[in-house]
């Protein structure tokens, strides 16, 4: 049993929130229905609230990307329970923890009161919704699910983020591993061995070449600490205008796509933004311009635009996608299955699923093996400094003996 944080709305349409110990968040959904109320989320307790804490105060969007699903989570779950937009926008006006964000949801009701359509109204949001969000949700108001759309949109968001912050969170570790390593060596190097390069020079004995080499080193870090900062700081200033450069970064992007993982995390992305949009009845040309967006990746996302004018022309997508080697083999084979079928939007949801699935377990080998490697490079590094320091203490030590 684990504590979840709801939020609902009672029989009188007054907004409650609490907390209440279940086993699952749907086990919390149940119970308040039970009561007579209707839910509107419920997630564990000890979870992060949404724009707290110092990312709340350096955010500049109105709604960042965790809001953005909270509010699609909300008002798909509204109109599910068959309350009107208008009404739904009304109950989530008092629901966000920001005045940016209910600012933003006034914004919306009040475009929709004023007789625009809800994809219009948050298309005028300054670039909060992207454009794969107003299309999505464009075409459940033409097809008339538009409560459907919002929870497969819902759930597209839910995986994309899902699979961000799961590589984000892989890094952790072997970052922090990194930051000790650097830190442990310039804390030695710049104020251990300085002191004893002092104390060897008054003793007046002879030193290995080795530890010539690191009391030298020392010294450089002691004297020069600044310079080696300010050269770090200038060659990672260089790249990054370098890599902003389109020819630079096209080359980056193709040295990028020869590492499976990268691949196959934008095979990823772009088979579920496609996939999502022709399931809500956007048309493949449209839905292709949209997804190519999506690509982090500029050698990719010029292959899609090329295949797109394949497509244009009668050309089939698996095919025009074919003719590029970025692409997964196994991709492309399953995209074909699901045009010659009439099934391309569930496959390539299953295509994102397969990658997804492949690259959490690339991920989960990769720190497998990162982080014991960054640790015995770790004690090299440290054991190297001390051995190569104590030596000659040890032989004067014996020496005398």
């Amino acid at each position: 049993m684990a504590m979840f944080r709801y939020k609902a709305l009672s029989a009188a349409g007054e907004p409650i929130n609490g907390q209440m110990e279940a086993g699952t968040p749907d086990e919390v959904i149940l119970k308040l229905q039970e009561a007579g109320h209707l839910p509107i989320e419920a997630r564990p307790a000890d979870e992060v609230q949404v724009g707290a804490g110092l990312g709340q105060l350096l955010a500049r969007r109105e709604l960042n990307d965790k809001q953005v699903l909270q509010f699609t989570q909300q008002l798909a779950t509204l109109l599910n329970a068959g309350q009107p937009l208008d009404r739904s926008l009304g109950i989530l006006l008092d629901l966000p923890e920001t005045p940016q964000a209910r600012r933003l949801v006034a914004r919306v009701r009040e475009g929709v009161r004023g007789g625009a359509s809800l994809s219009a109204t948050l298309e005028q949001q300054h670039g909060v919704f992207s454009r794969l969000y107003v299309n999505m949700v464009r075409a459940g108001e033409v097809g008339g699910n538009l409560n459907d759309t919002l929870t497969r949109l819902a759930d597209y968001l839910e995986r994309s983020q899902g699979l961000k912050s799961r590589v984000i969170n892989a890094l952790i570790y072997p970052v922090i591993l990194v930051v000790m390593i650097t830190g442990a060596m310039l804390f030695l190097l710049g104020y251990v061995v300085p002191q004893f390069e002092d104390m060897y020079a008054g003793l007046g004995v002879d030193l290995p070449w080795y530890t010539q080499i690191i009391l030298a080193v020392g010294g450089v870090v002691r004297d020069w600490w600044w310079l080696i900062v300010g050269g770090i700081a200038g060659v990672v200033f260089y790249l990054n205008r370098r890599f902003q450069q389109p020819a630079a970064r096209l080359q980056l992007d193709t040295w990028l796509l020869r590492l499976r993982l990268v691949s196959r995390l934008e095979m990823a992305r772009f088979a579920r933004t496609l996939g999502t949009l022709l399931t809500n009845g956007v048309p493949l040309l449209q839905s292709l311009s949209i997804a190519r967006n999506v690509l982090g990746n500029r050698v990719l996302a010029a292959a899609v635009e090329t295949a797109s004018e394949e497509v244009k022309t009668g050309g089939g997508l698996a095919h025009a996608l074919s003719k590029h080697p970025g692409f997964p083999r196994l991709a492309i084979q399953m995209i074909q299955v699901g045009e010659e079928s009439g099934e391309l939007d569930t496959m390539l949801l299953k295509v994102a699923h397969t990658f997804d699935t492949e690259t959490g377990h690339a991920i989960d080998r990769m720190l497998t093996a990162l982080v014991p490697v960054l640790t015995v490079v770790m004690a090299i590094l440290v054991g190297a400094v001390i051995l190569a320091i104590l030596t000659p203490i040890y032989d004067l030590t014996s020496a005398i003996g």
